[in-house]
């Protein structure tokens, strides 16, 4: 039980751009399912939209500064403790991902005790950023190489540990 951050981020830290993610590595997409399915995922409202509906399998859980947003199969709350508070009384031995965007990340970044991290070796545009990271706080307990053909980029999960 506890508090994990997942992302991918290119070579110049892009993580998003016009409210998708930029690249296409499937690879990446079965890992991000394996890793989130059966726990509790945390998304900002933009993330939730550009995904479009609830992931299956899992607990869903918007953020968002909306207090009377509503959507149906998801829990919203209004801040990080509120989430937090939640998870801690009802997480039934699950771990909780946070899965973006900036805003979201930036949010819970202190909270979190592993980091998996899709480092995409590729520059892409990108209008979302992934947050300045002191890596001196982290230790990489994993990582794996791999190359995608239809990208044309090597890419590396990655997971850390806060020190």
């Amino acid at each position: 039980m506890s508090i994990k951050l997942i992302c991918a981020i290119s070579k110049n830290n892009v993580i998003g751009n016009e409210n998708k993610l930029p690249w296409s590595i499937s690879e990446d997409l079965k890992r991000f399912k394996e890793l989130t399915s059966n726990n509790w995922i945390v998304m900002g409202r933009k993330t939730f939209d550009s995904i479009g509906r609830p992931l299956p399998n899992r607990k869903n859980i918007v953020l968002s500064k909306n207090k009377n947003l509503k959507i149906d199969s998801v829990e919203v709350f209004n801040s990080p403790k509120d989430v937090i508070d939640s998870y801690k009384k009802n997480s039934d031995q699950k771990d909780l991902y946070i899965i973006g965007g900036t805003y979201i990340y930036e949010l819970f970044f202190e909270y979190c005790e592993y980091l998996y991290i899709t480092y995409v070796d590729k520059e892409y545009l990108g209008d979302a950023f992934f947050p300045k990271v002191d890596w001196n706080k982290w230790k990489l307990i994993s990582e794996d190489s791999r190359y995608d053909d239809k990208e044309k980029a090597n890419y590396y999960f990655r997971d850390y540990k806060r020190i």
